[in-house]
This record gives C-alpha cells, sequence and structure tokens, in this order.
C-alpha cells in the first residue's frame, strides 16, 4: 500500500492598509507609549478598514493563496474556516460564503472555532480529512480576524489584550503533495479557563439592551482576572513548551531539530521565554512588534515573513505554536522543502 502523506502547496495573508499605533492606543487609554511599545510588544497593529468583514478578509487571503499557488479553485474538494464568530452576519456558516466567493464549487465547507488555536487545529483536520477520505485531495483553510473592535482601552482587566488587530489568512493543503509535509499535532485543552474571558454582553445570558448597547459593543472582557492570571501562571508556559515537545517527538525529531518556529504574538517576555526554554536564539523566530496579535492567522503570517526574509529553507524543521482562551495549547510540525 503507497504511503500517503500531506503537503502544504502555499498560503495566503490579507492584511488591511490601515493601522493604529501605540501612540493612539496610549491617547485612549492612559497607560504610557513606551509600555505599549516594550511590555506589550507593538509599535503598531492593522485595523480593519470599511470593507474588511471578518468573512470578506477570509476570502480575501483565499484568494491571495489560489494565486500564489495558482490552483484552480475547481480543484478544491473541502474548505475550513478557521474566521472568528464576530463576523458581518452571526449564525452565517463562513466556510460556505468562502466557498462561494472564490467560486470553489466542487467543493463543501465548515468552520470550527478554537480561538487563536483554529489554524493549527485545523491543519490537524485537514490532515485527517484526507487521509481518511479517498476522495478527499485538496483542503483549503481560510479566515478572519478582528476580534480588537471588541476592546475598550479603557478596561485595564483586558490590557493583554490591546494587542488585538485584523486579517486574514489562508492555507492550501495537498494530499501526496511532495513538499512542506505537515507532521504531527499536539493539543491542549484546559476547561477550568472556559468562563474565565468572553464577550460578556451579546448572548443569551446578557443580551444586548438598548440599556447597555454602549458598553456590549466593546465587552470583550475578562470575567475571572484573579482565576485566570493564577491559573495562567501555573499551566501556560510548561504547556507551550509541551505541545511543541510533543509534536516534535511525534514527528521523529526533538527540540533541538527546530529551525524555525512560528509563534503568536504574545508579551516580549513571554516569547523570549519560551525561545529560552526552548534552547532557541531569538532569529530562531519573528517578534510581530508592527502587527500584534491577529488571532489564529499569526502562524500565517509568521511563515510568510520568515519565507520572504530567508529565515526557512528547504529542509527546515518548522514548527507553528499557538494558544487560544479557553485555554488551549497547539502545536504543528512541519518538515519544509522537498519530501
Amino acid at each position: 500500500m503507497k504511503d500517503i502523506y500531506v503537503g502544504i502547496v502555499g498560503t495566503g495573508l490579507y492584511i488591511p492598509n490601515t493601522y493604529e499605533t501605540a501612540e493612539e492606543i496610549s491617547q485612549q487609554s492612559g497607560i504610557p507609549v513606551d509600555v505599549i511599545k516594550n511590555k506589550f510588544g507593538f509599535y503598531k497593529k492593522p485595523v480593519a478598514g470599511r470593507e474588511d468583514g471578518t468573512m470578506e478578509m477570509g476570502v480575501k487571503a483565499a484568494l491571495d493563496c489560489l494565486e500564489k499557488t495558482k490552483t484552480d479553485p475547481l480543484d478544491i474538494d473541502v474548505i475550513i474556516c478557521i474566521g472568528e464568530e464576530y463576523k458581518e452576519y452571526p449564525l452565517t456558516t463562513s466556510g460556505i460564503y468562502i466557498q462561494e466567493a472564490i467560486g470553489a464549487h466542487r467543493a463543501w465547507a465548515f468552520d470550527i472555532a478554537q480561538r487563536c488555536g483554529t489554524a493549527v487545529v485545523a491543519m490537524k483536520m485537514a490532515k485527517s480529512l484526507m487521509l481518511s477520505d479517498d476522495k478527499i485531495n485538496t483542503v483549503l483553510i481560510a479566515g478572519g480576524y478582528r476580534n480588537g473592535d471588541l476592546i475598550d482601552y479603557k478596561n485595564d482587566r483586558v490590557t493583554f489584550m490591546f494587542n488585538l488587530g485584523a486579517g486574514g489568512g489562508a492555507i492550501l493543503l495537498k494530499k501526496n503533495y511532495g513538499k512542506n509535509l505537515l507532521l504531527e499535532t499536539s493539543i491542549i485543552t484546559d476547561g477550568s479557563f472556559s468562563r474565565d474571558v468572553a464577550v460578556k454582553y451579546g448572548g443569551t445570558e446578557n443580551p444586548l439592551t438598548k440599556e447597555n448597547i454602549d458598553y456590549g459593543l466593546k465587552s470583550l472582557d475578562v470575567l475571572d482576572p484573579q482565576h485566570m492570571k493564577k491559573g495562567l501562571g501555573e499551566k501556560s508556559m510548561p504547556n507551550f513548551v509541551r505541545v511543541i515537545d510533543e509534536s516534535l517527538k511525534a514527528s521523529g525529531y526533538s527540540l533541538r531539530d527546530i529551525d524555525y518556529i512560528a509563534m503568536l504574538h504574545m508579551k516580549p517576555s513571554a516569547h523570549k521565554f519560551v525561545l529560552e526554554e526552548l534552547g532557541l536564539p531569538l532569529d530562531k523566530s519573528i517578534y510581530l512588534k508592527d502587527y500584534g496579535h491577529i488571532g489564529q492567522i499569526d502562524q500565517i503570517l509568521s511563515t510568510t515573513l520568515a519565507l520572504q526574509e530567508g529565515k526557512i529553507k528547504d529542509g527546515d524543521v518548522v514548527v507553528w505554536v499557538s494558544a487560544g482562551i479557553g485555554y488551549a495549547w497547539d502545536a504543528c510540525t512541519i518538515k519544509w522543502g522537498k519530501a
């Protein structure tokens, strides 16, 4: 029986050309500019323009991916949407919208959500679908993100989310594609944090009303700050290292084999700590100080920048690592270049 493997054909990206600077956020929040730049870790971040809906940014990234990879949309079998729940119209299926917009009329589509871990989860799901179904040979992962709209800069409980930006990303994977092999994935979730962070108003617990509408529109909040701070202080960094280590070991590698690591944007001290725990120099990753945190798009963005800068070359072991509120930690290993 012939071995079946899955390779990354290419990626797509859409970054809005409108930005919010550290200076502008400082004026709105009252937090000094140097704190935003040096402690929060960003100088500017992209924010959604007038036409940059969540679903629409997923379409733009998907089209960029198809153009770069010279792929006919009719060759796509499945679309997995990694776009956020905060989008143009609640209860619409973003993946099906992307399918129609790009002309992938032979595909079927669905949405998944694990907050900022969604892209890595989608990679695992795409590979599993191709390995288990003879009819699925090409999978497009795509989606958009603009949760920064929900942040109130006057709320000191959410300063760690001041970095939330906007953008879209896409990944095209193909069965038995002889390059950029997607190897194994490790995922940890911890439900004890599942209600620590939420959009407080707009759901069934606290519906939007004329009385709370002004606050409700920017109510992404920390509902239990003490529990989250204490719990993540004990678990987060060990779990980052654990999923990376498990993904590498399952793929036949170890921490010392990492050539590049595509990490989500986090505060500089945490970024540096993870690299030190892995025994990696700073140049084995890219710190997204001019982008902030675009949720599950960060790994796609980081890889795109690394390829442009020559930080990833054929034969390299590349790791994607993410974390998302809920709480989740995810990592996957990719062997870049020819199989």
